[in-house]
């Protein structure tokens, strides 16, 4: 009788792929602080530390996508999760793009638009990070 081997496939990303994909989080993290504190402060400065770390954090995200799309179409095979995990980071960078020409506006006119997008783009950060770290196991 032929031995069934259990085969484990985990993909863990590289270094500067995880650093530049752990990065965005708490930048985007910070934006949806500092929306909220600019929203009980009335203060401008949390407004301008928020466009800021969105900045950031469009940086790392459009560094991190472009790794994604490299990743995706550089292997012979195309990925269902791997699809998935870039449009996640294509959503991401639009939206934070979006929340920057929103906190762009003049003080409290980006509010409460500023605050949404901040926890949506959060969301779909914190997502991103746990799909492409989470590992997969598959039986042969």
């Amino acid at each position: 009788m032929p031995a069934v081997l259990a085969r484990r496939y985990e993909t863990s990303p590289h270094p500067v792929h995880a650093v530049l994909l752990a990065g965005i989080v708490p930048l985007f993290l910070g934006v949806l602080l500092s929306d909220i504190a600019y929203g009980w402060t009335y203060e401008v400065q949390w407004k301008n530390i928020a466009s800021w770390l969105i900045v950031g954090g469009l940086v790392f995200g459009g560094l991190s996508l472009l790794w994604a799309v490299v990743e995706l179409f550089g292997r012979g095979q195309r990925e269902s999760r791997s699809a998935i995990y870039a449009i996640l980071l294509l959503t991401i960078w639009i939206l934070g793009f979006i929340n920057a020409l929103v906190h762009a506006k003049d003080a409290w006119a980006s509010m409460p638009e500023a605050i949404v997008l901040s926890v949506i783009i959060a969301a779909l950060a914190i997502a991103a990070l746990w799909f492409r770290f989470a590992t997969r196991r598959d039986m042969e």
